[in-house]
């Protein structure tokens, strides 16, 4: 169970409920209060494809915040993570929810307004009925359009409202009771160019290779896998405050494939120039040109699994490619488990099994938490 330590500490009322660690059922603390949950991981633990299961009273609560949980699960990097931010987000829905029965002196609204009208209605992309959610709008130096989701409690401008983005990192204001709407633009507008080198390295990627994850990248997502051949990818996760750095990669296919390109990977680690752009120092370190989204198609990559016959499951594209140069036929990772497991001549060992290809016989081993 990976992290189980740090998610004791975290949610000590969240309890594993089978070996794996692919469930967990208890309770999330906020503001002094227990609320009962369920998260069902599925059998590579990749939070990005969990289920979320809670009592109608959470799901209530967490009902305009669902955008934002599921970004989250998609950035966190395991469901320690991921109970922390939740909890940060229940503890913000929470104090929201409580202040929608604060009756509002009139001075809140004139301040508002006025700070609206300073700051400019051409800013603003939403605002409720009640005055209490407001979304901003912002364009960064390259042109990429960015919201800002302000949530105002009935004490401001004396308290700062809760701010909510779609960054890799946290967004935390600075503020004084004499501030205004227009200063947390200015910190926001100031955070946009600090990710600015992030989100260049990222787009140029995206619009230059072909991507088979995630999907529909956020601009809080930080791993891009990238297609390198058919049934070979290279996965990586970025910095967002070091862009210029060699990221972590991890390469997917069949060891022929995958072997040079690791050993190019550690051979030529020095070259790294910081001066040049992310997608061309992978090009010089791998010896690749990555297929060009101008020649080939997605189809060419996106090889359907070869036991359930389908491309996507439960989220989840195939990453794991039989050895056999001469079969390399790609595999969910759960539906290969799932085959080895059922096959009589399959040989286990802790949680790698031991079994053979379903196409062409060779002995071949799946991990149940790859």
């Amino acid at each position: 169970m990976v992290g189980s330590g740090a998610l004791l500490r975290q949610c000590p009322l969240l309890l594993p409920q089978n070996r794996e660690g692919t469930a967990y059922e208890g309770f999330v603390t906020a503001q002094g209060r227990d609320f009962h949950i369920r998260v069902l991981l599925p059998m590579d633990l990749q939070l990005k494809n969990a289920r979320i299961e809670c009592s109608w009273h959470l799901k209530k609560i967490l009902h305009g915040y669902r955008h934002i949980l599921k970004q989250r699960l998609q950035s966190c990097p395991d469901l320690a993570s991921f109970m922390v931010e939740l909890k940060t987000i229940l503890e913000i829905a929470l104090k929201n929810t409580q202040d929608l029965h604060i009756p509002r002196p009139p001075e809140y609204y004139s301040c508002l307004v006025r700070d609206l009208e300073i700051l400019g209605w051409n800013k603003v992309a939403y605002v409720d009925t009640g005055l209490t959610t407001i979304k901003l709008k912002a364009e960064d130096s390259c042109g990429r359009q960015h919201l800002i989701t302000l949530k105002l409690n009935a004490k401001y401008p004396t308290e700062p409202p809760d701010c909510l983005v779609d960054f890799p990192v946290q967004f935390a204001i600075s503020w004084m009771p004499q501030n205004s709407l227009t200063d947390i633009y200015d910190q926001f507008l100031a955070a946009l160019e600090s990710l600015k080198e992030f989100w260049d390295a990222m787009d140029e990627i995206d619009g230059k290779t072909w991507v088979l994850e995630p999907e529909n990248p956020t601009r809080s997502a930080t791993t891009r896998r990238i297609a390198i051949g058919s049934n070979v990818s290279v996965n990586i996760e970025v910095d967002p405050r070091h862009p210029d750095m060699l990221p972590e990669c991890y390469f997917l296919g069949a060891d022929h494939a995958v072997n040079p390109l690791r050993i190019k990977l550690n051979n030529n680690m020095h070259l790294w120039d910081p001066e040049i752009s992310l997608l061309q120092n992978l090009k010089d370190l791998l010896e690749i040109d990555f297929p060009s989204r101008a020649v080939l198609e997605k189809s060419d990559f996106a090889k359907d699994c070869g036991i359930c016959y389908a491309y996507r499951l439960d989220g989840t594209t195939p990453d794991q490619v039989c050895d056999d140069p001469r079969c390399r036929q790609p595999f969910h990772q759960a539906c290969l488990y799932e085959w080895l497991q059922g096959l009589p001549s399959s040989r286990q060992s802790f949680h790698v099994i031991f079994g053979e290809c379903p196409y062409c016989n060779k002995v071949r081993k799946s991990n149940e938490n790859e």
